[in-house]
């Protein structure tokens, strides 16, 4: 009895678990079906834009090309009339020269007199055609556009496929719109609108490492860990943190982009991104998330959210998320957090290197923009900090049933 008292528990926890799953995969397929036709939608409108530009651009380039024809043919086919008619007034005053009866002086006088004067009169001078036909330039200025257009295509498409982008880049596009103030709020996470969809995202299913689980913290299957007060017998293993209360996700990111959502629970949390190579057994000074050169994150505190990098951090004025999102962009060395409710996401701060003024005057951009790329140098895993002893959190997004019953457990 004792046996199948235990077995129903299991299966009860096992069945609570797979709700909760099951809640994340359903709004993962929504997401992704709404997303991807959002995405259809603004593809679609884009390029009806950038064809109606082109198409703009073409007849532009043809109306100059018929302008240049009318105007030089007009000139062309007077100068071929005047040729013709002087052709004509010569021929014929030449046979009627050759017509005066050689006794007949003075008409032949007259005669060699007007055929002097239509000899004598003035040429036009030749058109030149090698500085009037200026829009035989249309071929090259068109050529040129096609090639920038074809290796802008390449660009991006290299880009979508993970490979990032040199040249007229993602992040000099992206740091033009935040000189406008189009994107203003990113950098400093204080004024960002609601959003409901990241572009380029990857959705990002994280596993929980159990040989990676400090032994003061419970995990719950993959998904779920809670801080606790007496230790949990875990096996030895090389990349077990000893030292601070926190644990690694099993996946390794080091191309593309990737986003997931964490569910705050209970307690003080860190939710971040962690170097491979980083070494478990460091300090609790140094080892905590954000601390050091190797990691970052975002911090509930029980009042506010902040930032950490490098031992550097930045209070971000921002009410309570349940539902913290994570977008990690590695081509481009940017880790974005946002604030997750009712399908809307608000940011809260953006960890990137900026170019602009900002930094000389805040320490953390400072630090940031001295240090952060350096950390995408390494492959990365996702990474949680349990720092207070109530602390619990849950991988993906939850129904609010499914919430009381976590902390039940």
């Amino acid at each position: 009895q004792a046996q199948q008292a235990k077995f129903l528990s299991d299966v009860e926890n096992e069945l609570e678990e797979l709700a909760v799953t099951i809640a994340q995969a359903k709004k993962l397929v929504e997401l992704i079906k709404g997303a991807a036709t959002k995405e259809r939608e603004k593809v679609k409108q884009l390029f009806a834009e950038a064809s109606e530009v082109l198409a703009t651009f073409q007849k532009e380039v043809v109306g100059f090309i018929e302008d240049g024809e009318r105007s030089m043919l007009g000139e062309a086919e007077a100068d071929l009339r005047w040729k013709e008619d002087r052709r004509a007034k010569l021929a014929q005053c030449k046979e009627n020269l050759e017509n005066v009866p050689s006794t007949d002086t003075i008409y032949f006088l007259q005669e060699f007199q007007a055929l002097k004067v239509a000899m004598e009169e003035n040429l036009s001078s030749p058109l030149s055609f090698q500085n009037e036909l200026n829009f035989t330039k249309c071929t090259q200025v068109v050529g040129a556009l096609k090639d920038v257009l074809s290796a802008a295509c390449k660009k991006q498409r290299d880009h979508l496929q993970g490979k990032g982008m040199d040249g007229l880049s993602f992040q000099e596009m992206e740091e033009g719109l935040l000189e406008q103030g189009i994107r203003a709020g990113w950098a400093g996470g204080r004024h960002h609108p609601h959003v409901s969809f990241l572009p380029h995202a990857v959705a990002f299913i994280i596993d929980l490492d159990s040989d990676t689980a400090d032994k003061f913290i419970q995990l719950f299957g993959t998904k779920g860990a809670k801080r606790v007060l007496c230790p949990i017998p875990y096996p030895e293993s090389p990349t077990r943190f000893i030292n601070c209360e926190q644990v690694l996700g099993v996946n390794l990111m080091n191309r593309g982009n990737y986003y997931w959502e964490v569910e705050l629970i209970d307690g003080w949390v860190s939710i971040g991104v962690i170097a491979e190579d980083f070494d478990p057994r460091e300090s609790y000074n140094r080892g905590r998330l954000g601390r050091n050169e190797k990691s970052c994150c975002l911090q509930w505190n029980g009042q506010n959210y902040v930032a950490w990098f490098g031992g550097f951090e930045s209070v971000i004025q921002q009410p309570f998320f349940q539902t913290i999102g994570v977008f990690l962009e590695y081509s481009e060395k940017a880790l974005t957090f946002y604030g997750v409710k009712d399908s809307k996401m608000t940011c809260l701060q953006q960890l990137k290197v900026s170019h602009f003024s900002k930094g000389q005057s805040d320490p953390f951009q400072n630090k940031i923009n001295h240090q952060f790329a350096s950390l995408f140098l390494c492959k990365l895993k996702p990474a949680f900090f349990l720092e207070s002893v109530d602390a619990h959190l849950q991988i993906g997004p939850l129904k609010k049933d499914c919430v009381s019953v976590l902390k039940r457990r």
